[in-house]
């Protein structure tokens, strides 16, 4: 079964990998690795229905659930932590299932991935539920793990998607939407942590941010959702004001305070001149989208 991923062919231009300098092999993993952009823009039709599927989700009031083992459910896991601090999601909107749980994220439990019944259990224990979008992510294509989320998904009625780095992959029969990038042989055979994990991260940033620029997460190209939790986050929260209001420093703290440090309330606020609770009724009927508000 292996023999026949390309994520698990020798790469014939890294044969002699251990004889080469370190500059050599810096090279060869760099000229390797421009070859993932091209791998992911082939995929960009079902990415892109991907995209619309989770916007739906979001619309409905549902939920994004990724779900893998190794370093595919890590990766979920890092593109969910960091939706709640860039877009003010609430912490179950997106969310990262790991094959083992969470303690597979320091130490890795590679037996976890073969028990397809445990994908299921996980997505069970979370309350899955038909409104919600669950993604399974695998490189090889062929985690059970994985394949055991996506058919219990799939018979609750929630949306199926499957991101793979190989054509013809196991879990993309089991997935309403398949996404799959295929990377080719990695520089060190079978490590798919390299081009396989570049390509899932890549999508996997589409995903997300895409989806959250179809709810009304951001404006012009300014994350107005921030989450200003430290110093830094509020220095950056005053700054998308300034940029998206043409406002100097002080008006744009002077207005972020008002605001109770909701930057698209502050935004609208300062562009049509009006108070906190008008601004936000604005943004309320406008459906959270900074552009529409302003318009109405």
């Amino acid at each position: 079964m292996l023999d026949k991923l390309t994520t698990e062919k020798r790469n014939e231009s890294t044969m002699k990998l251990d004889q080469l300098t370190t500059k050599e092999v810096l090279q060869l993993m760099n000229k390797e690795d421009r070859t993932v952009p091209d791998a992911v823009e082939a995929a960009l039709p079902e990415i892109e229905a991907a995209v619309e599927q989770v916007i739906a989700t979001f619309q409905a009031g549902g939920r994004l659930i990724y779900t893998g083992a190794g370093t595919s459910g890590r990766l979920g896991i890092l593109d969910a932590v960091e939706c709640p601090p860039t877009f003010s999601t609430p912490h179950d909107m997106v969310q990262g299932l790991l094959a083992g749980g969470m303690s597979a994220f320091r130490k890795a439990k590679e037996g976890a991935e073969d028990n397809p019944e445990l994908g299921a259990k996980e997505l069970q224990d979370i309350g899955l539920t038909a409104k919600d979008t669950v993604i399974g992510i695998a490189a090889s294509g062929r985690t059970p793990y994985v394949i055991g989320a996506l058919d219990y998904a799939a018979a609750l009625g929630a949306a199926t998607v499957s991101v793979a780095c190989n054509k013809e992959a196991a879990i993309s029969k089991h997935a309403k939407i398949s996404i799959e990038v295929e990377t080719g042989p990695e520089i060190l055979t079978g490590s798919t942590r390299l081009k396989a994990g570049t390509a899932q991260k890549l999508v996997l940033n589409m995903i997300s941010t895409a989806s959250m620029v179809g709810v009304g997460k951001v404006y012009k190209n300014l994350m107005v959702d921030v989450k200003p939790t430290n110093d830094k986050l509020q220095e950056r929260a005053k700054r998308i004001i300034m940029e998206a209001t043409g406002a100097n420093y002080d008006a744009a703290e002077k207005v972020f305070n008002q605001a109770d440090g909701q930057v698209k309330t502050a935004i609208v606020m300062l562009l049509l001149d009006v108070t906190k609770e008008e601004a936000e009724e604005k943004l309320r009927n406008a459906e959270g989208f900074v552009r529409s508000a302003i318009k109405a």
